[in-house]
């Protein structure tokens, strides 16, 4: 029998390390974080149809999506925000999504789709299990500072997510990603064996 997770958490605490030591150890991950940059690449309809909606500024100068512009537009804004997420949520589950039927196909025992806004979404119907990464807040702004954001920054992104308790009371499972990696790959393991 499958057992597919939908794996979300706050923004900085820990999702991608959480990935990386599932599919260390085999599992199947589909990460929407990974799609998303996929889907906006030059040639990719997504990308023409956010430089119609945001105007020309937010692509640069060798044709890729400028992620920073893009963010100082939408975080910023919440209209725009839901604009974009309008152009690339679609796109994202319209891969992520098959993805999981296949693995059910498959008879694959475990998959995992790793899914910022699993919630926010409401995509939490298609798994079977859902498990939340979290951290403190004072660790969650440290990470999100070595990625060379600011206090302001920060605090957009976090904003528009739901808050972390909130995700956390939602799922079935929660990883707390304080320790180091070995740490969050035990607790992993021992809810995906």
């Amino acid at each position: 029998m499958t057992t597919i997770y939908g794996l979300t958490g706050g923004v900085g605490m820990g999702k991608s390390a959480a990935a990386d030591c599932l599919r260390a150890r085999g599992i199947a991950v589909v990460d929407s974080d990974v799609i998303s940059r996929q889907v906006v690449e030059p040639g990719q309809p997504a990308l023409a149809e956010l430089r119609a909606a945001f105007g020309a500024e937010i692509i640069g100068a060798d044709g890729q999506l400028d992620r920073a512009a893009m963010a100082r537009r939408v975080f910023a804004d919440a209209e725009a925000r839901k604009q974009l997420e309008g152009i690339l949520h679609p796109r994202i589950r319209a891969i992520w999504q098959p993805q999981v039927v296949a693995w059910r196909a498959e008879g694959r025992p475990t998959g995992v789709a790793v899914i910022p806004l699993l919630f926010e979404i409401g995509a939490q119907a298609h798994f079977d299990r859902t498990i939340c990464v979290a951290c403190s807040t004072a660790s969650q702004r440290e990470r999100l500072r070595a990625r060379g954001w600011n206090d302001e920054q920060i605090s957009q992104r976090i904003a528009a997510q739901w808050l972390v308790e909130k995700k956390m009371a939602a799922a079935d499972y929660v990883v707390w990603a304080e320790g180091g990696l070995d740490v969050l790959a035990k607790q992993l393991k021992r809810i995906i064996p």
